[in-house]
């Protein structure tokens, strides 16, 4: 009898176990599926770029496609004379009426002037980024007022609708003065419903300086190798995540700037090219194509007809939209690109593509 009692109890139990489990079963069947959130969507970036004027004409062809893409496009530029006066060049002023035919056509938001401290003279000798032109420009009071009068005649006479200040090799006691001219100058723009952006170099001691709001400022992001060094890409992602964090300290609205193209290294004598160029040359010679990982540029070398011996590092759509990402992930929304003309058109895709909802 006992035994019975101790079936019957046992039985009775696994009926009970197969009850709660089915019981369970069906609560967690019936309970919502947990709902993957999706990725979050790339933020779009405000693409801006130059067009120069010793290659206007492919850099309009690459600014028609480009098109809406583009915030602004970038007139460079305007130089100075022996006289320390504003002039533009022949093919500045030839290219000036395409330009903005294109820009019109293209629906490209605004045409700026850019403002270059190299003095051209006659004779046709240079003097690329003379720091003492900036030093008599800005020094005092009356230079400034005298400097930002002859802008505005110039802004005025050509109908851009901003300018931008690229003056480099400022030196250390020229900060205080450039900074009131910057200040200076975006009074009056402002007051005329001119924009100002202003180009700063990476070695700019912006920790240390008292800006103005108002402008936008765009750093220089493209000079880790070039006609100064040996063969290297023009940036690389540690380069850029380090500007993008100095570029908190300036006021207002910030970009950084990233360079297409690339150089050809040949013992002391680089030159610079284009990417399409770079394509061609490595067509013509047939060298092994290489990415380098930490900066996303390509590089190859090759022998010219006269057996010496080259390096070419340049970047492509997968480059600067890697750059692009990697500003993105900074808090960088704001890009330009130093230059159009020669671009590849997957590299146009592609740019296209990264500011395509940014307007």
């Amino acid at each position: 009898m006992r035994m019975k009692q101790m079936a019957q109890s046992a039985w009775i139990t696994l009926v009970l176990v197969i009850v709660a489990v089915l019981v369970g079963f069906s609560i967690w069947e019936k309970r919502p599926a947990v709902q993957t959130a999706p990725p979050p969507a790339k933020i779009p970036v405000d693409l801006t770029a130059w067009v120069v004027d010793w290659q206007w004409e492919p850099g309009l062809t690459d600014a028609g496609e480009l098109g809406k893409a583009l915030h602004r496009l970038q007139a460079f530029a305007a130089y100075f004379d022996e006289s320390d006066r504003l002039y533009f060049t022949k093919a500045f002023e030839e290219g000036l009426p395409r330009i903005r035919e294109t820009a019109e056509a293209a629906d490209i938001g605004e045409v700026d002037l850019t403002l270059v401290n190299d003095i051209v003279r006659q004779d046709g000798s240079e003097s690329p980024k003379d720091p003492e032109l900036v030093s008599r420009l800005v020094s005092t009071k009356e230079g400034r007022e005298k400097h930002i009068a002859e802008i505005e005649a110039l802004l005025d006479q050509y109908a851009f609708q901003g300018v931008e200040i690229d003056y480099e090799r400022i030196q250390d006691k020229d900060w205080g003065h450039m900074t009131a001219f910057y200040r200076e100058l975006y009074e009056r723009l402002q007051a005329k419903g001119k924009s100002l952006r202003i180009v700063l170099e990476s070695r700019a001691p912006v920790e240390t300086l008292t800006l103005p709001e108002g402008p936008e400022y765009v750093m220089m992001a493209y000079n880790l190798y070039g006609t100064h060094s040996g063969p290297g890409p023009k940036a690389d992602k540690d380069f850029l995540k380090k500007l993008a964090k100095r570029i908190k300290a300036v006021p207002g609205d910030k970009a950084i700037a990233i360079a297409a193209g690339g150089f050809d290294w040949h013992g002391d004598q680089v030159a610079a090219v284009t990417e399409q160029q770079a394509v061609r040359i490595r067509y013509t010679n047939g060298s092994e194509l290489k990415r380098d990982a930490a900066s996303g540029s390509l590089h190859y070398q090759y022998t010219d007809d006269q057996n010496a011996r080259h390096t070419v590092w340049y970047a492509d759509g997968t480059t600067l939209t890697s750059w692009i990402d990697t500003l993105r992930q900074a808090g960088i929304t704001h890009v330009a690109v130093w230059r159009l003309g020669e671009l590849g058109g997957s590299t146009l895709d592609k740019l296209v593509q990264a500011a395509e909802t940014a307007k």
